[in-house]
C-alpha cells in the first residue's frame, strides 16, 4: 500500500506531533506526497557519498572510546546506548552540519531527542496519560514540552541563520560555496526545494523535516546495529567471517577506510 494512503497509527503517533510537525512520519495525503517529492534530492548518490567519511569519522570516535573504557577495566556497555549516541553524532553532521561531539561530552540538543523519544515510548503504555490534558499536568508532560523547546531552538536558529547567508549570497553563489566543501546537507536541500510552481518549503515545514529525520534516523539505525551486533556477539564463526571479509576488501588502503 502506498505510504501516502497507508493508514497510520494516530493514537501513538499524535504523541509525537508538538515535537515532530507535519514531517513525513506524521503527515499524509496530498502533503505527504508533496514534501516527499521536493525531499527526493536529498537523497541523490552525490549528496550521499560525502556522508561516508562522517559515518567513518562518527564509528572511529565510537570505537575509541570503547577501547579506552575496556583499557580501564570496563567491559560492559550500553550497545544501544552508545550507539544512538554514534547515530545521533552522524545525523547531526550529516543534517545541520554541527559537531556537538555528544559521544564525549554530554549535549544538551542530544539528551532532549533521546528524553523526548523515551517519553514517546513510556506515555504509549501508560492508557490515562493519552489525554493531553493530563499529559501535561504530570511531571512527564513538563518534561517532554521543556525538551521539545530545546530541540525546536536547536534546529530554527540553524534554518534562519542558512536561510540568512542563502538570502545574502543567491542560491547560484550559495551553491558554488558548498561545492567547494563537497558537503550539501539535509538543511540545504530543504532550503533549496522548490515546486513545478517555484514554491519552497516554510521554515516550520523545514524544522518538521529535520526534526523527523533526527528522531527517525537515529533510532531506527541504533536498533538495527545493535541488532546486529548483538548476533555477531552470540555467533562468533560469523563474526569472524565478517572481519576477514572486511580486511580483505580493505587490503593494504591507506588510510584504512571503507568507502562507497
Amino acid at each position: 500500500m502506498p505510504a501516502a494512503v497507508a493508514p497510520k497509527d494516530m493514537v501513538f503517533y499524535s504523541f509525537m506531533k508538538p515535537w515532530l510537525g507535519d514531517g513525513l512520519l506524521l503527515s499524509a495525503g496530498d502533503k505527504w506526497s508533496h514534501h516527499r517529492r521536493l525531499l527526493t534530492p536529498a537523497f541523490h548518490f552525490e549528496i550521499l557519498k560525502p556522508y561516508m567519511k562522517i559515518f567513518n569519522k562518527s564509528a572511529d570516535i565510537m570505537h575509541a572510546k570503547w577501547k579506552r573504557l575496556a583499557s580501564g577495566g570496563s567491559t560492559r556497555l550500553d550497545m544501544f546506548e552508545h550507539i544512538s549516541l554514534m547515530t545521533l553524532d552522524s545525523l547531526q553532521k550529516c543534517v545541520f552540519s554541527f559537531d556537538s561531539k555528544c559521544q564525549e561530552y554530554p549535549s544538551e540538543y542530544i539528551a532532549a531527542i533521546l528524553e523526548l523519544s523515551a517519553l514517546v515510548t513510556k506515555r504509549a503504555q501508560q492508557i490515562f496519560l493519552h489525554l493531553d490534558f493530563l499529559y501535561y499536568l504530570t511531571p512527564d508532560g513538563w518534561r517532554f514540552r521543556r525538551a521539545c523547546e530545546l530541540v525546536h531552538k536547536f534546529t530554527d536558529a540553524v534554518i534562519q541563520e542558512r536561510r540568512r547567508i542563502l538570502v545574502s549570497q543567491g542560491s547560484h553563489a550559495f551553491l558554488k560555496a558548498k561545492a567547494k566543501t563537497k558537503t550539501l546537507d539535509f538543511i540545504d536541500v530543504l532550503l533549496l526545494a522548490k515546486d513545478e510552481n517555484g514554491k519552497g518549503l516554510s521554515d516550520e515545514d523545514i524544522r518538521a523535516e529535520a526534526d523527523t529525520f533526527m528522531f527517525e534516523g537515529h533510532d531506527t539505525t541504533a536498533s538495527g546495529l545493535s541488532w546486529v551486533l548483538y548476533n555477531l556477539a552470540r555467533h562468533p564463526e560469523y563474526q569472524e567471517r565478517c572481519r576477514q571479509e572486511v580486511q580483505q576488501l580493505l587490503g593494504d588502503r591507506e588510510p584504512q577506510e571503507i568507502e562507497w
